[in-house]
């Protein structure tokens, strides 16, 4: 797993960790896959956990805002994210905004060509899902469960990129971790709704047990190639958020007291 250098001490400069989209690094975007190590939440926020709501003191939670800032070369002020409810709707941001107002914006995908501006989202369990336009500098991260994907986040977040003169197939798409098809189980009705979202892709497998399990990560895929998005410019950076605790949260398996996971990308590569 990749690390990165980012706080003016040594015991900071071992901390923050994160995932790297090799396709992202290549075309010079600032971005970071938070795991839940090297933040300084405790009990069962250890450590790096980015969200108050869940229990945690705000305190902790700022510094590890702060760290995260530091990693993505942004002041803390200039990295956002919203309250998300499982919806579609795409916060479009100018760079003018208080990252203080932004959360209290109910969105699950922002987007921004504002150089400088990061893009983020929270997830546990859902798909955290960053794009970026080469050419423009544009970005935007969704945060996609499997609710969001029914209803058609990722296809919305797309939409929103071309909308600022962004070309699908120019579009770079990173696909984050989350949980993986072995361990999201679902009743035969979410299974039904869910394979009906992925056109012409089998997403549903008997293979881990009795009940229907589904593979979240190629729904995502198969909508956006639908979209046009060139398959080689789809990354995805693996792990499994249920079953590896040692590096991430989990809705799923952990409950209310699961921390969150920050998922982030800077406009103007």
């Amino acid at each position: 797993m990749p690390g990165h250098d980012s706080m003016v001490n040594a015991d900071f400069l071992q901390s923050a960790h994160f995932l790297e989209s090799d396709l992202f690094r290549g075309a010079g975007f600032r971005h970071a896959f938070f795991t839940r190590r090297g933040g300084v939440s405790a009990g069962p926020f250890e450590s790096l956990n980015f969200s108050v709501s869940v229990g945690d003191d705000p305190l902790k939670v700022g510094e590890n805002l702060r760290r995260a800032a530091v990693v993505l070369g942004v002041p803390r002020s200039a990295l956002y994210f919203a309250s998300q409810v499982h919806g579609t709707h795409v916060e479009e941001l100018s760079g003018t905004e208080l990252a203080v107002d932004v959360i209290q914006r109910q969105a699950d995908a922002l987007v921004s060509a504002r150089p400088g501006v990061a893009c983020s989202v929270r997830s546990a369990d859902c798909l955290p899902v960053l794009f970026a336009d080469p050419r423009s500098g544009s970005v935007a991260a969704a945060h996609a469960g499997w609710r969001g994907l029914v209803r058609g986040v990722l296809v919305t977040t797309l939409q929103a990129l071309v909308r600022r003169g962004c070309r699908v197939d120019e579009v770079l798409i990173a696909i984050g971790p989350h949980i993986s098809v072995g361990a999201f189980e679902v009743s035969p009705e979410v299974a039904a709704e869910i394979q009906a979202a992925a056109p012409g892709q089998s997403v549903v497998s008997y293979e881990f047990g009795p009940r229907p399990h589904c593979d979240l990560r190629s729904v995502a895929r198969a909508q956006l190639l639908t979209e046009g998005v060139v398959a080689e410019h789809v990354d995805d950076v693996l792990g499994c958020t249920m079953s590896d605790s040692a590096n991430f949260f989990s809705y799923r398996r952990d409950g209310k007291t699961s921390g969150r996971h920050l998922s982030a990308i800077v406009a103007g590569a």
